[in-house]
């Protein structure tokens, strides 16, 4: 692994030194087309928050599925009065939007190889405030069932592509934080959905649902602003063969021209060896590719698809969707009462992802993913706890009890932020090679989106049958399966390029070919 690693910092050395000769002599156009834009390269520190500006707006689309998600567990309780709908038709409301998003998330992989990272974000915002409109103005549940489809494939769109894009416009150092940018607006928005509730909740009934879900079509306009700010991600340029664009890209991106240089250097690497590698396999098409993996591409799709699935197979979806039937079941009578519960836990959620993001890059994806799942663990073991003995066992007093549960669902959002929730965007954007990151992210968000869709769809039922305290203790168990797959799949990927983490799953007989396929493509990068 050392001596693979090696290679690649000497080739990337060697083949430098032709770029900067490059540059010198024809780079002249780069420049022209960098004043065109508005900007050059002018240090580490404009660099630095032009990277995190990017960021800030590739994220937004993020702020649109914390808000549905925090907004629907307040309306629901005013639609089910409104509309008179069914527990399945709730069941069913809450819960299709996930399952409709894996419809998003397949298309928004093969779309942003289309037509890029950056007009992909654009068109999961039109189509999510088409499906927020017709849920506004909703005069009967199959109207609002679909604006809510609507909804779902545009934040289908929406979670898969920010994580890809942040990742592959970041330099190494600051990847981690800034890749759990989106989990951070998820949060936000998820707050933002609970206060909505919380100041609408006094009007009437057939307005104040409506308002509430309404509202979510503001953060699209600033989207739309985004679009002319953002540039296109680099990595994406470069497959499409527009080098001289990507160089633009990356001088804005990076601290110096040297950094620059390098990093196109070794994007250009890895679209060689790409390229080299589809050939080799017949042009084999990427989703048979990733139907029939090679042992590195499938050890990959268990850690990204694995993690993907765990985030939601633990219940974060029902505590939050479901947190006002939690607090009910726990003793809490009043409407108000819930949902000023629901702020608590929506800061709760929001003030952690914080943390991590301070902590992800320092002390590394592994820690702080034991830390999440083993805190998770206990929190809804203590709720299930807090929640029998609420219905008969008369240890707790009914108002310990409710504190108890309070504290255990906000304990669970807090370990939830810190880990597994921001950590597993992050892995699933950066360790899948170039070619393939995109519809194999997409292929993590569908697992994703599907366990938190059977999770939401099942919520009420399954506690029908075994009771909300059973369900916790069952998310608990689940909870305590995920240490054990971080600990055998899951690599730390902390400081790597994404280039190198592509290393980390190769066995020792890829590796050693892969040398001999490094050593080609320097041959052919610097032939070109």
């Amino acid at each position: 692994m050392r001596l693979l690693d090696n290679n690649t910092e000497a080739i990337g050395r060697g083949n430098v030194k032709y770029r900067r000769i490059e540059a010198e002599e024809g780079g002249g156009g780069d420049v022209e087309e960098e004043e065109a834009f508005g900007w050059r390269w002018s240090g580490r520190n404009d660099s630095r928050k032009y990277v995190y500006a990017c960021a800030t707006f590739a994220s937004l689309n993020s702020v649109l599925l914390g808000y549905d998600v925090g907004v629907m567990s307040g309306a629901i309780l005013f639609i089910q009065k409104d509309l008179r709908i069914t527990e399945l038709q709730e069941e069913l409301l809450i819960g299709c939007l996930s399952i409709v998003s894996l419809l998003g998330s397949l298309l928004g992989g093969r779309t942003s190889d289309t037509v890029g990272r950056k007009w992909t974000i654009g068109l999961a915002s039109i189509v999510f405030q088409c499906g927020a409109a017709v849920m506004a103005f909703a005069p009967s549940f199959l109207v609002l069932m679909i604006g809510r489809l609507l909804a779902g494939v545009g934040i289908g769109f929406g979670v898969m592509i920010a994580p890809v894009y942040i990742a592959e416009i970041s330099p190494s150092v600051s990847r981690g934080s800034l890749t759990s940018f989106p989990e951070i607006f998820i949060n936000l928005g998820i707050l933002l959905g609970y206060i909505s509730n919380y100041a609408f909740s006094g009007l009437s009934e057939h307005i104040n649902w409506r308002i509430m879900l309404g509202v979510g079509i503001l953060p699209s306009v600033f989207i739309g602003f985004a679009l002319f700010v953002i540039p296109e991600s680099p990595r994406w340029l470069v497959t499409k063969r527009r080098v001289k664009e990507a160089r633009s890209v990356l001088r804005r991106i990076s601290e110096s021209e040297l950094e620059a240089e390098e990093r196109l250097v070794e994007i250009e690497q890895a679209a060689a060896a790409a390229s080299a590698s589809a050939k080799k396999h017949e042009e084999k098409a990427i989703w048979r590719e990733l139907l029939s993996p090679s042992p590195s591409l499938l050890r990959m799709l268990v850690a990204g698809c694995g993690i993907q699935c765990f985030q939601q197979i633990t219940g974060i979806d029902a505590t939050v969707y479901y947190s006002p039937t939690i607090f009910r079941d726990a003793g809490i009578e009043s409407e108000n009462e819930i949902l000023a519960a629901t702020v608590a836990v929506g800061f709760t959620k929001t003030a952690f992802i914080l943390v991590a993001i301070f902590l992800i890059d320092k002390a590394g994806r592994k820690p702080l993913l034991y830390v999440g799942t083993v805190g998770m663990t206990v929190c809804l073991f203590v709720l299930g706890i807090a929640l029998t003995h609420q219905h008969g066992s008369g240890l707790l007093s009914p108002d310990v009890g409710i504190r108890l549960a309070i504290w255990a669902v906000c304990g669970n959002v807090a370990f939830f932020s810190i880990g597994i929730g921001p950590i597993c965007w992050v892995l699933t954007s950066e360790i899948f090679p170039s070619r393939l990151r995109a519809q194999a992210s997409a292929l993590g968000a569908v697992g994703n989106r599907l366990s938190s869709g059977l999770v939401a769809m099942s919520f009420l039922s399954v506690s029908r049958q075994i009771s909300v305290a059973g369900t916790f203790f069952i998310f608990s168990a689940v909870s305590a399966l995920s240490i054990a797959f971080v600990h055998k799949f899951v690599p730390e990927t902390k400081g790597k390029s994404l280039e190198q983490i592509e290393m980390l799953f190769q066995s020792a007989a890829e590796m050693r070919g892969g040398e001999v396929q490094l050593g080609d493509v320097e041959h052919l990068v610097q032939e070109e």
